[in-house]
């Protein structure tokens, strides 16, 4: 076999392992969202959104879980988000390249993966444990040490997308350094921000081990932050394991709600995360113009003899206006022998 055929059959090869594993991954992918879809839709109905969670063997619903999930989600990422983004925006205005900067680096890092088993055993042991009690208050703390990772991350790396023409342009206008940030780094790396903070809650929205150490669950509706609070993961994990067949639809219906949140935050992040080229009108007439292959005549700034076009040649007659793609600037090309009127 020559050289050519065993590069041939050695891609074919990988080509095939590839698609076998992507089709292999997609597929368990596809049973896992169609035997949830079919049992969650089986469960759903208006009075998941309306009734408490039953007793055993009763009928309900799932609404206290569903508000005590908003709630705690809400403060852990109230609280995070801050403490991520200033974090963030030290590492990338501030320390690029300090010690702690790499060190805070590392920290982050591993926090990204850390179980969060692990963060709920911590809050657990330094809130939970020294009052005695389980407290909503306690979750929100566990979910913001899972958020603030997220965003310090996605902070940083958007920042440094910021051109650095950008922040000396202001900085030469005599703006200080934390307006240049605000009005001017923060500005363009907006969507990216807010894409951090839409993962970082599309993340921490299916979290169960970190509240079950610290909110564990309640099956009344419950304003009291300083008291357990139910939530939708702890509830579908406790309903899923149950021997009682309402209790296993609402976990279903429970598991169904969260993907399509977590589906939706997905879909947005994704949206205001995709890159959308700067409009630029010049441009816009330029392709409009050559279209219609109609352009307009080289401009002059002094008053041209009626017989100008006679005395021209047929070359000069033809715009041969230029584009510069790089700033978006118009060149307009002047006939150098044009003729004023004396």
């Amino acid at each position: 076999m020559s050289l050519y055929g065993r590069r041939r059959r050695t891609n074919n090869i990988y080509l095939g392992l590839c698609y076998a594993s992507t089709v292999f991954g997609l597929g368990w992918l596809v049973i896992i969202l169609l035997e949830l879809f079919i049992q969650g839709f089986g469960g759903l109905s208006p009075a998941v959104f309306t009734q408490m969670t039953p007793p055993p063997g009763s009928a309900g619903g799932l609404l206290n879980a569903i508000a005590g999930s908003l709630v705690i989600t809400f403060l852990g990422v109230a609280i995070g988000t801050p403490l991520g983004l200033l974090a963030g925006t030290y590492m990338a205005e501030y320390g690029r390249h300090t010690k702690l900067t790499f060190v805070v680096r590392f920290i982050n890092d591993i926090l990204l993966s850390a179980p969060s088993i692990v963060i709920g055993l911590f809050i657990y042991e330094i809130m939970v444990a020294r009052v005695g009690h389980f407290s909503a208050y306690a979750g929100a703390f566990a979910l913001a040490v899972i958020v603030v990772p997220v965003v310090v991350r996605t902070t940083e790396d958007m920042l440094l997308l910021v051109p650095n023409p950008l922040r000396e342009a202001a900085s030469a206008l005599g703006l200080p350094r934390s307006i240049v940030i605000s009005k001017v780094s923060y500005r363009a790396a907006r969507a990216g921000l807010i894409t951090g903070v839409l993962l970082a809650v599309a993340r921490v929205s299916g979290e169960t081990a970190p509240l079950l150490f610290t909110a564990l669950n309640n099956q009344f509706f419950s304003t009291d932050l300083n008291a357990p609070m139910s939530t939708l993961p702890v509830v579908i994990f406790q309903f899923a394991l149950s021997p009682y067949k309402e209790w296993q639809q609402l976990a279903w219906a429970g598991a169904l709600i969260i993907t399509l949140a977590v589906l939706a935050l997905s879909i947005i992040a994704r949206v205001l995360g995709a890159p959308k080229g700067p409009r630029n009108d010049c441009d816009e007439q330029h392709r409009q113009s050559a279209a219609e292959g109609q352009r307009s005549r080289p401009r002059f700034f002094l008053r041209r003899d009626s017989r100008f076009e006679e005395r021209q040649p047929a070359a000069l007659h033809q715009q041969s206006d230029l584009f510069h793609w790089t700033v978006r600037l118009r060149k307009i090309d002047a006939a150098s022998r044009a003729e004023p009127h004396v």
